[in-house]
């Protein structure tokens, strides 16, 4: 090979000239060109890499087929995704003015003991209501109506004041069911409640102006000797108790001298209901 100084001075490698070569192609004669000297070690590497990629190919082929390839690939690919960088989640934030979009709540379920209990709940409170409308009733009979407007009881007359068979009838009798309230009609003091002859259970009422009034046949007394009572307290309730011939109180009237009088007209003048 020709070698020459370049015009700077400085050496350079060169091929042998075009001119030449293609001037010993057109001839048919042969010319030997030397091979640089790093190619056998690149054409040694070349069939080193595909020995060793052929064996890597059969030793995976090997492991797949002794264990259970899906699972192995399955581990490759967790060890991919673990080694991934995970991105963060987008904020849950609507851009501004985006309309909100309410989410329905979910239906709540009872089961069927909460289904017994409320039930239970309602039950009671129903119960207790009642109570208290009953006691609110009871509270109210006792309560002391004035003047015209208090009922000593309500029933029918069924015998007045004076002879009767034979004997004097002291009293004024009024029918009504057992257990119907009796009120007092004025204010007093009880001196008398229990047993009584002939009345079976009584109930007697001295009142402030000395007037002793009498309840007989009572089927429960509701106060007790010494009690003080006032204008329409309940006191005792309709009976059939004694000497009597079906449900009904007996009412007396007898004056601070021990006279008794018919208890009708004592009662009119005061305005008492019966």
């Amino acid at each position: 090979m020709a070698r020459h100084r370049s015009p700077s001075g400085r050496r350079a490698h060169l091929g042998p000239p075009l001119p030449a070569l293609a001037a010993a192609a057109g001839v048919g004669a042969t010319r030997s060109v030397p091979l640089p000297a790093s190619l056998p070690r690149v054409i040694a590497g070349v069939v080193a890499g595909s020995a060793i990629a052929a064996a890597g190919q059969l030793a995976l082929t090997d492991a797949l087929h002794a264990v259970d390839g899906a699972a192995v690939l399955r581990v490759g690919l967790q060890d991919v995704v673990d080694v991934a960088p995970q991105r963060p989640a987008p904020p849950l934030v609507a851009p501004v003015g985006a309309p909100v979009v309410p989410v329905p709540a979910e239906p709540v379920v009872a089961d069927a003991a909460a289904l017994v209990k409320a039930a239970d709940l309602n039950l009671a409170a129903a119960e207790a209501e009642r109570a208290a409308e009953a006691a609110r009733a009871a509270e109210a009979e006792r309560a002391a109506p004035v003047g015209a407007d208090l009922v000593l009881l309500a029933g029918r007359v069924t015998s007045g004041f004076g002879s009767r068979w034979g004997r004097q009838h002291a009293g004024l009798d009024i029918a009504a069911p057992i257990g119907t309230p009796i009120r007092v009609p004025l204010d007093g003091v009880v001196i008398d409640s229990g047993p009584a002859s002939g009345f079976g259970l009584w109930v007697r009422v001295r009142h402030d102006d000395g007037t002793i009034t009498v309840y007989g046949h009572v089927n429960r007394a509701l106060v007790a000797k010494g009690d003080r009572v006032r204008a329409g307290n309940v006191i005792a309730e309709v009976g059939n108790r004694g000497h009597s011939t079906g449900p009904h109180l007996h009412i007396e009237v007898v004056r601070p001298d021990g006279t008794k009088i018919d208890p009708r007209p004592w009662l009119d003048e005061r305005g008492i209901h019966y």
